[in-house]
């Protein structure tokens, strides 16, 4: 995972801080690694494996939140057959418009303009309502 937003303005660490406390309790997480090696910025919430069918191998979400405002979310699933990528973002672009959604399977760029709620938990409700949504359809879609 790279960290391919450039802001200009400093990781709102308080922010984060609260993103991985109000999800670090949160049953559908396995865990929560804090400003990892791979991506010092971001906090990654790892989902349980028991949300998804055996092909889904891992399933992760991360965030990396500015002091401006501007903030990348992250979805990743690693399949026996490949992977899936979809990212919500807000950050100045030169391909789409400041508030932007980068769309599954492979989160292509140039994204799709969007428009994001202004409050960061309207923010995070909004993506977790997503990607619950593409949870669902997984066992909706099995045979029998």
């Amino acid at each position: 995972m790279t960290d391919d937003v450039s802001t200009g303005a400093p990781v709102d660490f308080d922010r984060l801080s609260l993103i991985r406390d109000r999800l670090g309790g949160d049953d559908r997480f396995a865990g929560a690694d804090w400003r990892p090696e791979y991506a010092p910025g971001r906090v990654v919430f790892e989902y349980e494996t028991g949300l998804y069918p055996a092909s889904v191998e891992t399933a992760t979400l991360s965030a990396v939140w500015f002091e401006s405002g501007d903030f990348s979310l992250h979805y990743h699933e690693d399949h026996d057959t490949g992977s899936f990528d979809h990212r919500w973002d807000r950050h100045p672009s030169g391909h789409n418009s400041r508030d932007h959604v980068h769309p599954g399977p492979d989160a292509p760029t140039p994204g799709e303009n969007a428009s994001h709620p202004v409050d960061w938990r309207d923010v995070l409700s909004g993506v977790l309502t997503e990607i619950e949504e593409r949870q669902r359809a997984f066992w909706h879609d099995q045979p029998g």
